[in-house]
C-alpha cells in the first residue's frame, strides 16, 4: 500500500464540479493498493499516519500529531501510485490490486483512521474522475510504502 500524505490547510474533492469530500487542516492522502495487500498493512498505514508528528508544537517544532491537533483527513484513491515505470515510457498498472479489492481496502483504511481517533474522515469517489483541491502547509509531504516494514 503506497500514501502521499501531505499536510494541508484545507483540501477538497469534487466529480463532476459536485465537491464529495472536504476538509480543513490537517492531511490529504493520495492512496495507492498494490496486488497482494492485507488489512494488516491498511491498520498498520492508519496507525503510522494517525501518529505521525509533523504539526508545529508551541516552539514552531514538528512535534505534534494529527489526533493531537483536532485535524481531518480527506483520503482519495489513486490507483496511478502503483504505476510501474521500469520499462519504457508509458506506466503499466498491473501491480494494482483489482478495483473491487482495492476499494474495499481503501475504505477498510478509512474505517482504521476513524478507529485510530481522527473523527472527520472525508474521501473522493473510488474509481471517478476527481478533480483535488490541496492548499499545502508546508509544504510538508510524506510519501509511505508499507513494503518497509516488510524488509527486516
Amino acid at each position: 500500500m503506497k500514501a502521499v500524505i501531505q499536510r494541508v490547510n484545507k483540501s477538497s474533492v469534487s466529480v463532476e464540479g459536485e465537491i464529495k469530500g472536504s476538509v480543513g487542516k490537517g492531511y490529504n492522502i493520495l492512496l495507492g493498493v498494490m496486488n497482494g495487500d492485507t488489512e494488516a498493512q491498511a491498520e498498520l498505514l492508519a496507525a503510522k499516519v494517525s501518529k505521525l508528528r509533523v504539526f508545529e508544537d508551541e516552539a514552531g517544532k514538528m512535534n505534534k500529531s494529527i489526533t493531537d491537533i483536532g485535524g481531518e483527513i480527506l483520503v482519495v484513491s489513486q490507483f496511478t501510485l502503483c504505476a510501474d515505470i521500469k520499462k519504457g515510457n508509458r506506466p503499466s498498472f498491473t501491480d494494482s490490486a483489482p478495483p473491487d479489492e482495492a476499494n474495499r481496502l481503501y475504505e477498510y483504511f478509512c474505517s482504521k483512521l476513524r478507529e485510530n481517533g481522527i473523527s472527520k474522515v472525508e474521501t473522493g469517489v473510488f474509481a471517478a474522475d476527481m478533480k483535488v483541491e490541496i492548499e499545502n502547509d508546508g509544504p510538508v509531504t510524506i510519501v509511505m510504502d508499507t513494503d518497509i516494514w516488510s524488509k527486516g
